[in-house]
């Protein structure tokens, strides 16, 4: 009797070892902490060794040998030979290993185990979410709590579990796509996602990330156009009407006096250096050197020396434009097809088959994953940037798509056995 009850409390202790290691093993990759500001050395580092010993299911084959290759030469082509950021390459690198090891070894086939580790990330998200919105009433008390759970000062307010808004930008971008495309394609009542758009909307209207803005949009449009077909017209339409609804019955008398999207714009839009303007100069930079600024010997700082649309080394907010611009059309294409052409190919397999139910929690990462990457259209970070949510969602695709997708023998079953 002493020993059955000595088992199930070692039992029940292991597993809230492990569900803590998960948790804080999250939270530090989801909202980028880092250990010291000297070393950088990334703080999912340690959750990630913790979790090792708990790898109970059986080791899988390494799977990521061609993303580990292409990751580790793109960032050092990018970082060490474009900027001579060397701390940043080694922070990186470490970032994706430990997520690599993560899904491959403590995940594995494990359905559980995934499940639990997708609740906790939009878990986190979705408290990031609650910090943003009570910021807009409570900054004094909302933004040093923001500071010690970041472990470093918060430089923009009001936003969520992030340092900057533009970083929180990829947070909205990850959790809005993944919560409407969830209810919409587990088929759930029209008011629930009704319901769960509006929220979506409220916090978009309330991050003040016009980004994230647009990438939810044209997320939500090519997933209503791909899943409904002609009703998407209809359906569009009326998220246009909800969303206007919504705004003029709750949001206009209660926070237009607050910080929010629109104010953000009108504030913003006799000052800001406009994106597309900026996306031009860069492709004049990038004519000026079309086979990459590494094999021309230059950085970023010394082609746009006293440029006056790009002051003090301002960069043009495209991650992929500034991939390529470093690395030439060859090696910069080349890098991105071999990261994303399995991401590409599960993508399309996805939507040949979108209307089945039980492919809906992957094709609800999948849109999430393309909501953030269009992010990226807007800003400096993105998947070679170790971006936490966009790693994450990066790999629970692929390890997803092998757990939930490759396990009944069909037709397709066996395309994407042929896609991994």
């Amino acid at each position: 009797m002493f020993t059955s009850n000595y088992t199930r409390i070692t039992m029940l202790f292991k597993k809230i070892i492990v569900f803590c290691a998960m948790v804080f093993y999250l939270y530090t990759l989801e909202f980028g902490i880092f250990l010291t500001d000297f070393l950088r050395i990334p703080a999912p580092v340690i959750f990630g060794v913790i979790l090792l010993p708990f790898v109970k299911v059986k080791i899988q084959s390494f799977a990521y040998l061609k993303e580990t290759i292409f990751f580790t030469l793109g960032m050092f082509l990018y970082y060490v030979i474009g900027t001579g950021d060397y701390k940043t390459f080694v922070a990186a690198l470490i970032t994706i290993l430990i997520c690599i090891f993560y899904f491959n070894y403590f995940i594995g086939l494990n359905k559980v185990r995934f499940n639990i580790s997708l609740i906790i990330f939009f878990s986190l998200l979705l408290i990031s979410m609650i910090f943003m919105v009570l910021d807009h009433t409570y900054p004094n008390t909302i933004d040093p709590l923001r500071s010690t759970l970041l472990g470093e000062d918060v430089k923009q307010s009001p936003a969520g579990l992030s340092t900057t808004v533009f970083t929180f930008g990829y947070q909205i971008a990850a959790f809005t796509a993944f919560a409407f495309i969830l209810v919409c394609s587990f088929r759930q009542l029209f008011l629930v996602q009704a319901v769960v758009l509006g929220i979506c909307l409220t916090i978009i209207y309330l991050g003040m990330n016009r980004s994230a803005f647009v990438s939810f949009t044209a997320t939500i449009i090519i997933f209503l156009i791909i899943y409904y077909r002609f009703k998407a017209v209809l359906l569009i339409t009326a998220s246009i009407l909800i969303g206007f609804a919504v705004y003029s019955l709750v949001l206009k008398d209660n926070m237009d006096s607050k910080n929010n999207i629109l104010s953000k714009n009108a504030a913003k839009e006799d000052v800001e250096i406009n994106r597309a303007d900026m996306a031009s100069e860069n492709l004049n930079v990038y004519a000026d050197y079309p086979f990459g600024l590494i094999f021309y010997g230059k950085n970023w700082d010394e082609v746009t020396y006293k440029n006056p649309v790009f002051p003090f080394g301002l960069t043009s907010h495209n991650a992929y434009l500034m991939f390529i611009t470093y690395l030439g059309p060859f090696l910069g294409f080349g890098l991105l097809f071999a990261v994303y052409q399995k991401i590409i190919r599960l993508f399309w397999l996805t939507i040949k088959h979108i209307r089945l139910k039980t492919n809906a929690l992957i094709l609800s990462l999948l849109f999430s994953f393309l909501a953030v990457s269009l992010n990226a259209l807007f800003h400096n970070g993105w998947l070679l940037t170790t971006d936490g949510p966009t790693l994450f969602l990066y790999f629970s695709v692929l390890q997803g798509s092998k757990i939930y997708m490759a396990q009944d023998a069909d037709e397709q079953s066996v395309e994407l056995v042929a896609v991994h």
